[in-house]
């Protein structure tokens, strides 16, 4: 068996897990995740311990066993105690505003970057450190916007100016030797 598949999933006191037709939902003080299931593997739910069983020994089988798993762990911590991430504004007059449910971007373009905030995320802005913290109890959706919010002015390897993730180390370049 897959050594991620066959492990089971604790599921602490204050989060309710159960299945609905084809999706897992987990609630909890964090929020409710919903996460689709992959058809052909059953998902026993014993008491306060979550198990996923696989059809085959089939590669492709042992793949999905796992990563079903994965999922669905996430799903329990997200409704458990949430995920976060932090991303820095790095630049001369690169700066972030949160305006109601939208993020209004400097990044050095000639004009202003707006993103809207998804709904079941949560964005804290310290304007110091110019940094944005994100958080969420859907680990999918927080990866994803921060990766967007991200490549709207990814890092520039010369000077180092852009949006990285707060623990993200920027590999630098060289620039031209110049004339002498």
């Amino acid at each position: 068996m897959s050594r991620v598949g066959r492990s089971p999933i604790e599921v602490p006191k204050d989060v309710k897990v159960q299945v609905v037709g084809e999706v897992f939902v987990a609630e909890g003080p964090k929020g409710r995740v919903d996460q689709k299931l992959i058809a052909g593997f059953p998902v026993k739910i014993d008491g306060s311990v979550v198990s996923v069983e696989r059809p085959s020994d089939a590669g492709p089988d042992r793949a999905k066993h796992g990563l079903l798993r994965a999922l669905l762990a996430n799903a329990v911590q997200g409704a458990a105690q949430g995920f976060t991430r932090s991303l820095d504004i790095v630049g001369v007059g690169y700066k972030a505003e949160i305006r109601g449910e939208d993020i209004h971007f400097a990044l050095g373009y000639s004009h202003p970057v707006v993103y809207r905030i998804p709904k079941g995320m949560k964005v804290d802005l310290d304007p110091k450190a110019n940094r944005l913290t994100f958080s969420s109890a859907d680990r999918q959706l927080l990866g994803q916007v921060c990766a967007e919010i991200r490549r709207l002015r990814s890092p520039d390897p010369y000077k180092g100016k852009g949006i990285k993730f707060s623990d993200e180390v920027i590999r630098r370049k060289v620039g031209k030797a110049g004339a002498k």
